[in-house]
């Protein structure tokens, strides 16, 4: 009697969760489905033709599906280029953020110097600073070193990130001084251990900073407007938001979602890849 007691307290307990759970992953989906319905509803429109787009909206299923937007979009002579200006700007500035702030939080975070704490008050001090209020300084300098229309010119203002450089500091500090100190006792000198030893235990921190420093490059838009002035020196936000006034908005809502696509697929893509990364560099800054 006392058996069968405790065999349908478990059930109940167990049907219990069962229902907890699944209600919990049925609101979970349901946040997901309306976070996602604006980027099915722009896909579905990039499909549907302009003259049907101009007598109604439709909805998530496109009813007469075509490639013409896109066909439209891709003719443009200079959208290639504007896609490998921004695949040059965003992955020179990511490398150039990666090696930066590895090596300034290495060195802020685990060697010993004079002035280490002003320089490390001097970095931070920049998360405080808009970006708006150099652009005045920035573009002057710039003019005068003649790097303006220049992939390095794009680049430059964002490689100096203080984020990636408190972010590495605070990961280099998490990981226990044995390893470092195991390491020097092998004789392996200062950067030895920086680049075989500190640097591999980061690649989830690197990944995750990469993957924020790529979107961030890759969504710029008001540093390459100011400096970029030559056609052929667009990325594709300042390329794709220039044609908007020449074909898109005259020709219909198709083509601008169309532009919309394709400027934010990459992204995607990126993050669907690497988002396990994400989730390791949190969890491995926690268990350390």
């Amino acid at each position: 009697m006392t058996e069968n007691i405790q065999n349908n307290s478990a059930n109940i307990i167990n049907y219990r969760k069962y229902i907890w759970l699944f209600t919990f992953y049925a609101v979970l989906a349901t946040f997901a489905f309306i976070w996602l319905v604006p980027l099915l509803w722009a896909i579905s429109m990039s499909f549907t033709p302009n003259e049907i787009l101009a007598r109604e909206v439709g909805g998530l299923i496109p009813s007469q599906a075509t490639f013409d937007n896109y066909d439209s979009l891709l003719r443009v002579s200079d959208v290639p280029r504007w896609f490998i200006n921004s695949v040059i700007v965003s992955g020179g500035t990511t490398i150039g953020v990666l090696v930066l702030s590895s090596l300034a939080g290495y060195a802020l975070s685990r060697i010993n110097f004079k002035g280490k704490r002003l320089v490390t008050v001097f970095i931070l001090a920049g998360l405080m600073v808009p970006e708006q209020a150099v652009f005045i300084p920035l573009h002057t300098m710039f003019s005068e070193w003649g790097i303006h229309n220049t992939h390095i010119g794009l680049m430059m203002p964002r490689m100096a990130l203080p984020l990636g450089t408190f972010i590495m500091m605070q990961f280099f500090k998490a990981i226990p001084k044995d390893i470092e100190e195991a390491a020097g006792l092998d004789g392996a000198n200062r950067f030895i251990i920086y680049l075989r030893i500190m640097l591999p235990l980061t690649i989830p921190a690197l990944t995750t900073l990469g993957i924020f420093t790529f979107v961030l490059s890759w969504n710029d838009f008001l540093w390459p407007l100011v400096s970029a002035t030559r056609k052929e020196m667009f990325t594709v936000t300042i390329g794709l938001a220039s044609l908007q006034g020449n074909f898109a908005q005259s020709e219909g809502l198709g083509s601008l979602m169309t532009s919309a696509v394709v400027a934010s697929a990459p992204m995607l893509l990126l993050f669907l890849f690497f988002q396990r990364y994400v989730v390791q560099a949190v969890k491995t800054g926690t268990r350390f």
